[in-house]
């Protein structure tokens, strides 16, 4: 049976913080920040981004506050604390950070840790690599201050227990029970940095990891094109490295939704299976212009600008 993510339908919309536009794509005054993130808890992680653009601040350190908001909700059973476990009853947590100069950084399979996009930017700035793992990611942001933390609620915890009377102790391959938070921001200097992070799929393989740590898959950004980031099956975003694809088809001239709709028609013609998953991509160019595309409907984006934060529905692929 296919989750949320997998049909396209989203997390309910708080109507009180913003209402669903219709339509896609946009262009907003080059000389302003702007930050921009998928699906509704991306309006309260917008806010948190917008605080630090509107004080011309980095917007490294912009996308970097934003999604710690939906990281450290216990509520969200999708990212951080409070994420679904794997089979065997661990939250492991997968997150990448890129800024303008394309330095990068990631962590998977990470355990203990409320925000694993912390430790991917202390990868980034304090070692020579990009990707820790694992233990040795466990490790490292230990050693950097870091805290252990129970991440597994008692929500979650039920939630897996339901899980295992019901299912058969096998790899799931269709569910698909999370929605990634992926975050794009472009400051007051006209420098873009991006953010992902998630628990990934609800009840996975112990060991899986999906696109949300990989650079190229689940995020890329270009500072002199844009950039792009992706939600919904990370198998399927691997597969075609697709916010990688997005950035170099808008280096050709395609707009942000020209381009993630291109992405996403190649996995639509290259899988068969593709109505049994969702994978959408959301980007922004260097001038500010955005978009979305997806396969199924159902899949929306927050944008704040500085004249509101509102909530966007993505074209899609499937219109029955």
């Amino acid at each position: 049976m296919l989750g949320a993510a997998a049909i396209g339908v989203g997390p309910a919309v708080n109507s009180s913080l913003a209402g669903i536009s219709p339509g896609n794509g946009s262009a907003v005054n080059p000389n302003k920040p702007i930050v921009i993130s998928t699906w509704n808890f991306g309006i309260a992680a917008n806010e948190a981004a917008w605080k630090v653009l509107s004080r011309k601040g980095r917007a490294l350190d912009a996308v970097e506050q934003g999604v710690h908001v939906p990281e450290a909700d216990a509520s969200n059973n999708s990212v951080g604390l409070g994420g679904y476990p794997d089979r065997d009853g661990h939250v492991t947590l997968d997150s990448c950070i890129m800024d303008e100069k394309g330095n990068c950084g990631s962590v998977a399979f990470l355990e203990h840790i409320v925000h694993p996009v912390s430790v991917a930017r202390k990868v980034m700035e304090e070692t020579p690599h990009v990707m820790l793992v694992g233990e040795g990611a466990l490790q490292f942001a230990l050693a950097q201050g870091f805290e252990k933390t129970n991440l597994l609620t008692p929500e979650a915890e039920k939630a897996w227990k339901n899980w295992l009377k019901e299912k058969k102790y096998e790899p799931v391959i269709n569910i698909e029970n999370h929605d990634t938070i992926s975050m794009l921001a472009i400051d007051a200097a006209g420098d873009m940095s991006g953010a992902c992070t998630t628990s990934g799929l609800a009840f996975k393989m112990h060991g899986r990891v999906g696109d949300s740590p990989i650079i190229g898959a689940a995020l890329f950004v270009d500072n002199e094109v844009g950039g792009a980031c992706a939600t919904g099956h990370g198998e399927f975003v691997m597969k075609t490295l697709g916010s990688f694809l997005v950035v170099e088809l808008m280096r050709q001239g395609l707009s942000p939704e020209a381009a993630c709709k291109t992405a996403v028609e190649r996995i639509v013609k290259k899988y068969p299976n593709y109505r049994e998953i969702q994978v959408g991509y959301l980007a922004m160019n260097k001038k500010g212009e955005y978009g979305s595309y997806s396969i199924h409907k159902g899949f929306s984006y927050a944008v704040h600008d500085g004249s509101g934060n509102r909530l966007i529905s993505s074209g899609h692929h499937i219109q029955e």
